[in-house]
C-alpha cells in the first residue's frame, strides 16, 4: 500500500502532495485538475484520497486501495 495522497491549497493554485511530507509532488490550476492527479496515484497506490478545502479542513476521501469497511450489500 502506497502513501495517502491529499489534494491542498498551495499559493493559489492546488497541489498534490503524498501524506507525511511537506513536498508538493504536482501543482495544477484547479481543484478539479489536482483532483485527478491525486486520483491516478492514489489508484496506482492502492491508497487514499483527501481533498481539503481552501481552509484546510478535509472536506471528501476516496479509498483506492484495501478498504478495512468495504460497503456491505
Amino acid at each position: 500500500m502506497g502513501r495517502n495522497q491529499h489534494v491542498v491549497p498551495h499559493n493559489g493554485e492546488w497541489a498534490v502532495r503524498g501524506e507525511g511530507t511537506q513536498r508538493v509532488t504536482r501543482i495544477a490550476p484547479t481543484q478539479a485538475d489536482a483532483i485527478e492527479i491525486a486520483r491516478e496515484i492514489a489508484i496506482n497506490q492502492q491508497s487514499e484520497m483527501f481533498i481539503h478545502r481552501p481552509n484546510g479542513q478535509i472536506r471528501d476521501r476516496n479509498s483506492y486501495g484495501n478498504d478495512p469497511y468495504p460497503p456491505k450489500g
